[in-house]
């Protein structure tokens, strides 16, 4: 079927508070598979996105398809083209991986136009890189930049921010901005003994995209695998665990693959204090993310969904106590535009924003966050 992901912008105001003009986005990578379903959660919030990538071919075609918006094409190793792209833009969305090439030029770009950076990698080596390089430098800007609001990031540090609740930190840092590195207690907003993150995917057929950053990350940590223990990212070399996970009725109890280590590993430290994550992944969808078979995201919808469902548990514990969050819904890809989209919404309409490296979980109030994505988007679940 033809994939169009266009949608009619929105007379309804971008929420949480309407902006008194329709503001400007700029979406670097805006042809790639996220990049498309970003413009269109970004018009049919009201926005007017600007659409940017490295190919201009690519760039035209989408244009063709968005003929009232302008293009912008950019390339990451030419400043001049990204600061034409940003030029009279509210905020930039990064969607162009691998992001261990084009967040940081993109982030610097940002700095200089004095604009929010938002973006949607996955890499968790890239979350580390942007807390350690842009912290104090995007503070001492007046900047923020807020990596990883996507499914693989942000949707989990918002639902582990949201399970904590009012369980406040006991000790550890307590001067409002976590460790530089991202790597020790973060400032106080939460406080867990542990927090187990649990995926569930009916199925997963990556983008090229995905192949390609999971390469990428891979190479940087020697085909070795990471996980966060005793108050920091460790690396694991052998296979990872298996076990049982039982998530919440109809998926059941179903194998998993433990140390599946994702980027909210690096952006849930960075304002919880929590000395342990766990995490684990479905057999089945690990199996397909290693399949020979090389299809992408097959679209069954008008929006350019594909059928793919997925399911999210987050648990938290304290002193024998537990917390339940869980966030449900339809295609990893498509879900994280209103994630990335609702976070520059509520960035634009605040006055009085943070500046530095701050993630989704930091940004704002999670289950309100949570809350204005369903559930159009996403079924949601709170036990505490």
């Amino acid at each position: 079927m033809t994939t169009d992901h266009r949608t009619q912008p929105s007379t309804t105001p971008a929420t949480p508070a309407s902006l008194t003009t329709p503001a400007r986005v700029t979406v670097i990578g805006a042809y790639g598979h996220t990049g498309r379903f970003v413009v269109a959660e970004l018009r049919r919030r009201g926005l007017v996105p600007i659409l940017s990538g490295r190919d201009p071919q690519r760039l035209a075609a989408l244009g063709e398809l968005y003929p009232d918006l302008e293009t912008r094409p950019a390339t990451v190793d030419d400043p001049v083209s990204l600061d034409r792209a940003l030029v009279d833009a509210a905020a930039v969305i990064n969607c162009a991986g691998p992001f261990a090439s084009t967040a940081a030029p993109v982030i610097d770009a940002a700095l200089r136009a004095g604009v929010p950076y938002l973006d949607v990698t996955a890499e968790t080596e890239v979350v580390l890189d942007t807390i350690a390089a842009y912290g104090d430098r995007a503070r001492e800007a007046g900047g923020l930049v807020v990596p990883a609001v996507a499914f693989y990031g942000g949707l989990g540090d918002l639902l582990a921010t949201a399970a904590i609740g009012d369980w406040k930190t006991v000790d550890g840092d307590k001067d409002g901005h976590g460790d530089k590195d991202g790597r020790g207690r973060g400032h106080g907003h939460g406080h867990a003994d542990r927090i187990s993150i649990a995926y569930a995917l009916s199925d997963w057929r990556p983008t090229d995209g995905t192949r390609v950053t999971g390469q990428v990350s891979s190479g940087r940590r020697s085909g070795g695998r990471i996980l966060y223990a005793d108050g920091r990212l460790q690396t694991r070399a052998g296979d990872a665990p298996r076990a049982d996970w039982t998530f919440p009725d109809p998926i059941g109890t179903q194998p998993v693959v433990g140390e599946f280590t994702m980027a909210d590993s690096a952006t849930i430290p960075t304002h919880l204090s929590v000395p342990d994550i766990d995490t684990c992944m479905t057999v089945s969808a690990v199996e397909d993310l290693r399949s020979a078979d090389t299809s992408g995201p097959v679209a069954v919808d008008d929006s350019g969904r594909s059928a793919q469902t997925f399911l999210v548990e987050v648990v938290a514990t304290r002193d024998g106590e537990t917390r339940r969050a869980v966030a449900s819904g339809q295609d990893i890809y498509a879900v994280t535009a209103p994630l990335v989209v609702e976070a520059t919404c509520r960035v634009l309409a605040d006055p009085h924003r943070p500046s530095g490296v701050v993630t989704a979980g930091a940004l704002a109030d999670a289950r309100g966050f949570l809350s204005a994505l369903a559930p159009g988007h996403l079924t949601l679940d709170f036990t505490n």
